[in-house]
């Protein structure tokens, strides 16, 4: 992590009061954010008499007497231990640390729990979600397209669930792309249990990241709040099969009130797995993608950030005519081979063979939609690794 994203970290005593704030029962996001605005601080919440803590508006008798119960502030006790014993960063809203994209919305959690070593700050987030049950198409277009974004320098968000989450995750381990699990769950209850050793393989390059104090366990109610988090902390929500209603949609829909892009992979026309994107396309909620370079084009991105040299040094030994193709491509990712035949004055068919050959090669790769992607910038060729 950059030093420059480190948290600072709070004292005991504050830290105290910013945890306590989040554990009064029926005080959430929005009502903390408010006696936060009127008190001034966390300590200042509970340090307040009840007279003007009824002043607030939407504050009532019930909310005042839970501040003043002493087990309030106990239970804040013991998960300042349990945070200190795990080496846990605790993030409240006003931190330099906490996500940037995430403060700005009006339900943001007030305090986020982290471990690992990646920032939530970095340039480029994206989230790709989807159903629990993927067929192999789907588990295959997810491997892709996080190979295919590994280059663009990004940080990939999911919820660790079965399916597409958890692939999403196991693919940015192989392509060591940074990745966020976003659970529904404390940490003593991470969830599902079988991806408990992928979850600590994510922690080196990544991080795991809850809302929730270390003890909640993952209830069916905690899974559409872990959602608002995975939708506002990325500049991007792909979702890669799901079926018409379920958790993927859900998210793709808090995605669009919050302004991000969504993308949707899609499918066969009879697949139910592929029914919700579908959906998202046909309603304009999603734009349709087909590779990673798609993305990319959606969202502006160049690879500068993840290359020191993004000028392609091409062999010298290859013959004119595959030389100019790959010259082409290094400076036009993810072409049709329409668009090759057409700025190259040549046709579709003399080209496929010279295309042959430079994916023989190991120099391009051919993608969903024919389309054709050169070797990254700093000239490594890119291998089948299917």
């Amino acid at each position: 992590m950059n030093t420059n994203d480190q948290p600072q970290l709070p004292d005991e005593k504050e830290l105290l009061f910013q945890i306590a704030l989040t554990m009064i029962p029926n005080v959430g996001s929005v009502t903390a954010r408010t006696l936060l605005s009127y008190c001034g601080s966390p300590a200042e919440v509970f340090s307040s008499s009840q007279k003007q803590l009824l002043q607030i508006p939407g504050i009532g008798p019930a909310i005042v007497s839970q501040l003043s119960k002493p087990s309030v502030l106990a239970d804040a006790e013991k998960e300042l231990s349990f945070i200190r014993e795990h080496q846990i960063t605790p993030l409240f809203f006003t931190d330099p640390g906490y996500p940037r994209r995430l403060r700005q919305l009006p339900d943001a959690p007030v305090m986020l729990y982290s471990r690992g070593n990646a920032s939530l700050n970095t340039a480029r987030i994206v989230a790709i979600i989807g159903t629990r049950s993927p067929t192999d198409y789907g588990r295959t277009m997810t491997d892709r397209l996080v190979e295919d974004l590994a280059p663009y320098g990004i940080h990939i968000v999911s919820g660790l669930a079965y399916g597409i989450d958890i692939r999403a995750h196991r693919a940015c381990l192989r392509h060591q792309v940074p990745t966020t699990g976003v659970l529904g769950s404390g940490f003593r209850n991470i969830y599902p249990g079988t991806h408990t050793s992928v979850a600590h393989k994510m922690m080196d390059r990544g991080s795991l990241l809850t809302e929730f104090h270390s003890y909640t366990k993952p209830t069916r109610e905690n899974f559409p709040m872990r959602n608002r988090i995975i939708a506002g902390l990325a500049d991007a929500v792909i979702v890669i099969e799901t079926a018409a209603r379920g958790g993927s949609i859900i998210t793709a829909e808090l995605a669009n009130g919050y302004h991000k892009d969504v993308f949707a992979i899609p499918g066969h026309v009879t697949s139910e797995r592929s029914s919700g994107c579908h959906k998202l396309i046909r309603t304009h909620k999603a734009a349709l993608i087909e590779c990673g370079a798609d993305v990319a084009y959606f969202m502006g991105w160049d690879q500068a950030l993840s290359v020191k040299n993004t000028q392609q040094q091409l062999p010298l030994d290859l013959p004119e005519n595959e030389s100019q193709l790959l010259e082409m491509l290094s400076k036009h990712p993810a072409s049709s081979l329409d668009y090759l035949a057409y700025h190259l004055h040549t046709t579709p068919g003399n080209l496929s063979s010279t295309l042959l050959q430079l994916e023989i090669k190991g120099l391009i790769r051919s993608m969903p939609g024919n389309r054709y992607l050169a070797a990254d910038a700093s000239g490594i060729p890119y291998t089948n690794k299917e």
